[in-house]
């Protein structure tokens, strides 16, 4: 008779430890922000529709009919639960595409709204999120001018889903993208990091701290508008959604083919979203933010660019964080507080689910 325990040692031997690569099924890493969405998105999609705007991996497509600079983009937002401290799915998918427009160097101006709603959803519910919608549209100055409705049956689509794509006017005609990214560049946090995750954490596990962790969840378009109408010369743009500042960071990097590194003294985080986070076993380098963003702009101009954001409020914690190098390895590091070097990469799997 064969040894149990030989047999167990040889399939353990089998065994590889390293994090599967490749799926035969979707999983909710593949829209985490991390390594399987973009292995997702580098390998099936941007393949299957090549062009050069999609090429880019921009927060949104800069294209020009009949002459005319517009931005153009789209999302879709599966946050659970559908109601927040500091905001609701309504807010989210109008605030959300409003910053991807901003990152492209746009003014928003139109959205189209598409709502999946499961049988079985309040009325009162819907309702509020109807008016939630109303009111970050109005306080944001797009009109919506298009929309789709669908229901699913019960249990099918977790009470709601929606999508907006979004439509906006260039007002520079400087490009503004990880191309433009250069050796000597500084980047620029717009505030603390990690409240939005947190704060839809807490609500999950039932977490309860001495004040509310509430959302960052906001309208980015001032202050990036007021980057450009100073005179800025911003770089690149990238509002700090899934995956955090970490896979932000490590996807410009990837893009522009330079090094960045990072200074974690310098970045902000909340002392109760850095207590929750222990408490989860969370990086909060990785925690989705939803009114944070990183301008990367010259050297020359860090000290206007950090003083003009601060006349924001949602920007009034601006500083810079890292800056660019001269190497083609395209790595991300960090200096951390006790002076040693982390290097700084994608998330195999999905740290937060269904936070946008």
């Amino acid at each position: 008779m064969a040894d149990p325990s030989r047999n167990d040692v040889q399939n353990l031997a089998r065994t590889c430890p390293i994090p599967i690569a490749d799926y035969p099924e979707i999983q909710l890493a593949h829209g985490g922000g991390g390594r399987l969405m973009r292995q997702l998105i580098e390998r099936m999609l941007v393949p299957s529709f090549d062009n050069p705007h999609l090429r880019q991996t921009h927060d949104g497509a800069v294209v020009a009919p009949e002459g005319e600079r517009v931005a153009f983009t789209t999302d879709s937002y599966v946050v659970r639960p559908l109601q927040f401290p500091g905001g609701d799915i309504g807010k989210l998918s109008v605030y959300g595409t409003v910053n991807d427009l901003a990152m492209c160097g746009a003014r928003p101006r139109y959205l189209s709204l598409g709502l999946i709603a499961e049988e079985g959803l309040s009325m009162a519910t819907l309702w509020a999120i109807v008016e939630s919608i109303r009111g970050a549209a109005e306080e944001t100055g797009v009109e919506i001018v298009t929309g789709d409705t669908k229901v699913v049956d019960r249990g099918k689509g977790d009470g709601l889903y929606v999508n907006t794509a979004g439509i906006g006017f260039l007002l520079t005609k400087v490009d503004i993208g990880p191309h433009r990214i250069e050796p000597g560049d500084v980047v620029i946090a717009s505030g603390d990091l990690g409240r939005h995750g947190m704060a839809i954490m807490a609500v999950r596990e039932g977490l309860e701290f001495e004040t509310t962790i509430t959302s960052d969840c906001a309208p980015l378009a001032a202050p990036i508008l007021g980057l450009l109408d100073a005179g800025v010369d911003v770089h690149c743009l990238r509002d700090l959604t899934r995956g955090g500042l970490a896979s932000a960071v490590v996807e410009l990097a990837g893009s522009s083919g330079y090094a960045i590194r990072l200074e974690e003294r310098a970045i902000a985080v909340d002392p109760q979203v850095h207590a929750a986070c222990e408490l989860l076993g969370l990086d909060p380098l990785y925690v989705a933010n939803e009114g944070r963003f990183i301008a990367i702009v010259p050297s020359s101009d860090a000290d206007r660019a950090v003083e003009v954001l601060k006349n924001y409020d949602v920007s009034a914690g601006a500083q810079p964080v890292g800056e660019v190098l001269d190497d083609g390895r395209g790595l991300v590091t960090m200096t951390t507080e006790i002076g040693a070097s982390r290097v700084i990469d994608l998330l195999s799997g999905e740290q937060l689910p269904r936070i946008c």
